[in-house]
């Protein structure tokens, strides 16, 4: 028998259906279970590499985490990567598919359904437990007849299905009755629960809206979960950027440049929890005041990124920045003397002129570089240090003069190669390699050389698995939790 699946739907995109999923996993993880996520199509700049290469969304990569497991593509096997207007590259199982217009993708979008039911079918055999996560809302009419991702997939798989909704946004009652409303009569009878999420203040105060949806439904509340400002987890959605800025004299500022189509912006998150650092998103080069180092992360699409950079004046600013300056992938190629795109890899193509602050160029080409790598810093600062993440990329950069930054190696490589560049006096340098600032030790060699001082006493952070884990245990119905998770 194949494994059973639990799936948790939302009234609408950021309503937590990822953090839900994620507690889930490490619930069922720790119960003994071996359990494994699954979202069939997630839109998202936030990527992660397997083991093998294949390229899925980072939420999905920290459910696995929160799982016990390695993430694989079949976890996420349709990822959809915007590049500006209404164009997106299209990742199948791990691998570029191609670059479709949101019109073009929707004509093809059938096409991919055997695809989902495929890959789900594997993980229900190899799994006690698959938890599936659904995508936006799934009742949004227009759209609902080409449904790759929500119900068509709970209808298919029979899933234990979950009806999540953002009560901090307001109209909790619209959002979760509505869009029961809108479901179809077996659609509907697949919902086994509602969960209302990010709760400010005492849940006592709800226990009316409780009765209220419970008897407008006829279906359980499996709890009310309280907001939490912060849990430690990879954020997804590019609202998390919009949260107040710290203090500009909380710690050592650091801004990072706000860059359109900005992608993996979770490399940033070791930073953001590092006692003594304020790190500032920002848009205007007016904000570089006063920082003493600046960010360019990566970005979906290089060129438009280095078009709205000269538009607003950063181009300029950067130039001027005394500070350290650090560039990961798109924002490394932003560093460069030249970046080309003579294939048109990101659109109409064409070649710009870089900050010309390190003496790399940077052509586009049609493979994209997918990979988890492992090597030593070359930092004048941090020399030899180990350090460890992943690269996905479809530039190629060629140092003109300078020394390497990284030196670093594949699983599959025969010999380390080159990575990164870094100016003669060390205050700019860049490489290809996500997840940099999780390696601990060359984060804090960086800070350091910025006037940072380690605190005194930190506490240990907690497991944010853990945590997630407990607070569903604590808030949601004990005997339905068990009888949801259970294969």
């Amino acid at each position: 028998m194949p494994a059973p699946v639990v799936m948790v739907l939302g009234t609408a995109s950021s309503v937590g259906k990822s953090t839900l999923v994620t507690g889930l996993c490490r619930l069922a993880a720790r119960r003994g279970l071996r359990v494994a996520p699954f979202k069939a199509q997630n839109m998202s700049n936030n990527a992660a590499v397997t083991a093998d290469g294949g390229e899925i969304a980072r939420s999905t990569a920290v459910q696995a985490e929160a799982a016990g497991i390695q993430p694989t593509v079949q976890m996420n096997p349709i990822l959809i990567k915007p590049e500006g207007g209404t164009r997106s590259q299209i990742v199948v199982e791990g691998r570029v598919w191609r670059a479709l217009e949101a019109l073009e993708y929707w004509q093809r979008k059938q096409e991919l359904w055997s695809i989902v039911q495929r890959n789900l079918d594997v993980l229900r055999a190899e799994y006690d437990l698959v938890i599936a996560e659904g995508a936006g809302s799934p009742v949004e009419l227009n759209l609902k007849a080409a449904d790759i991702v929500n119900l068509r997939v709970a209808s298919y798989a029979g899933a234990r299905t979950l009806l999540v909704g953002d009560i901090n946004t307001g109209g909790i009652f619209a959002q979760l009755l509505g869009t029961l409303l809108l479901m179809e009569p077996a659609e509907r009878a697949l919902i086994q629960g509602l969960v209302v999420n990010r709760f400010r203040g005492d849940p006592r105060l709800f226990a009316d809206g409780i009765t209220i949806l419970e008897q407008r439904s006829g279906l359980p509340v499996l709890g009310v979960l309280p907001w939490v400002d912060d849990l430690g987890l990879a954020e997804e959605d590019g609202v998390a950027l919009d949260r107040p800025p710290p203090p500009l004299h909380s710690g050592v500022p650091i801004a990072v440049v706000r860059l359109p189509h900005i992608a993996n912006f979770d490399d940033l998150d070791p930073l953001r929890r590092e006692a003594g650092v304020a790190v500032h998103f920002i848009d205007r080069p007016a904000q570089l005041a006063g920082m003493a180092a600046v960010i360019l992360p990566g970005t979906k699409h290089t060129l438009a990124a280095w078009r709205w950079l000269v538009e607003r004046g950063f181009d300029t600013a950067l130039r001027r920045f005394s500070g350290s300056i650090v560039g990961i992938c798109g924002g490394y190629q932003l560093l460069g003397l030249t970046i080309s795109d003579p294939q048109g890899i990101e659109g109409q193509g064409g070649e710009v002129q870089g900050l010309g602050l390190l003496p790399i160029e940077t052509v586009f080409q049609a493979h994209k570089r997918t990979a988890q790598v492992a090597g030593r810093a070359r930092l004048p600062w941090a020399h030899d240090l180990p350090v460890a993440g992943y690269e996905i990329h479809m530039g190629v950069s060629r140092r003109r003069a300078g020394r390497p930054a990284m030196l670093l190696g594949a699983p599959d490589a025969a010999e380390p190669i080159e990575d990164g560049c870094v100016s003669a006096d060390g205050r700019v340098w860049g490489c290809y390699l996500h997840g940099l600032f999780a390696n601990h030790e060359l984060r804090r060699a960086w800070l350091r050389t910025l006037g940072w001082h380690e605190p005194d006493f930190a506490p240990a952070a907690p497991d944010p698995y853990e945590r997630l884990a407990d607070l569903l245990e604590q808030h949601l119905d004990h005997a339905r939790l068990t009888e949801l998770l259970t294969p």
